[in-house]
């Protein structure tokens, strides 16, 4: 059964975000640990863990599109380049940023490297209109390489036998 306290925090949580926040924190910092609503805090702290790597795969997704874009797509190159590569480094720095604040996020990016190489071999397929096998299944780097700000992948553009 919840308590007064519980339920007023609850209504809190449902009618005004912000101020739940606000109060959640003055009750921590003043050690009213029985105040504290903390259904609704362990939700948030949990979701904050989620939004954290869903950052991470996406600044990864799209690293790697910029990167295979810029290496594969011959014809829009010259146009792009440029605004490839000013994305390529933003992705890298945001990457950066994000391991630098929580390292423990490393792993999680080796294990979803793959699975994020993939998405952005079809986006890049798409977004080009080249077919999925102009990119290469087999990831064009290492992690280090990927994250390297002087590092690009090959642009010997005979991939696949292609020429545009």
């Amino acid at each position: 059964m919840l308590t007064e306290i519980q339920q007023q925090s609850q209504t809190l949580y449902d009618q005004d975000y912000y101020l739940w926040l606000k109060t959640t924190i003055n009750q921590l910092r003043a050690r009213q640990f029985l105040s504290v609503d903390l259904d609704n805090l362990l939700e948030e702290l949990e979701t904050m863990g989620r939004r954290e790597k869903r950052r991470m795969k996406s600044l990864l997704i799209r690293l790697f599109e910029h990167l295979l874009k810029l290496t594969y797509w011959d014809k829009e190159r010259e146009r792009n380049e440029g605004h490839w590569k000013g994305e390529i480094r933003t992705f890298r720095r945001e990457i950066k940023d994000q391991l630098k604040e929580s390292p423990s996020l490393k792993p999680y990016i080796l294990e979803i490297f793959d699975e994020c190489y993939q998405d952005a071999r079809a986006e890049a397929s798409d977004r080009s209109k080249l077919p999925i096998d102009t990119f290469p299944v087999v990831l064009l780097g290492s992690l280090e390489q990927i994250l390297d700000e002087n590092w690009f992948p090959e642009s010997n553009h005979n991939h696949h036998g292609k020429a545009d």
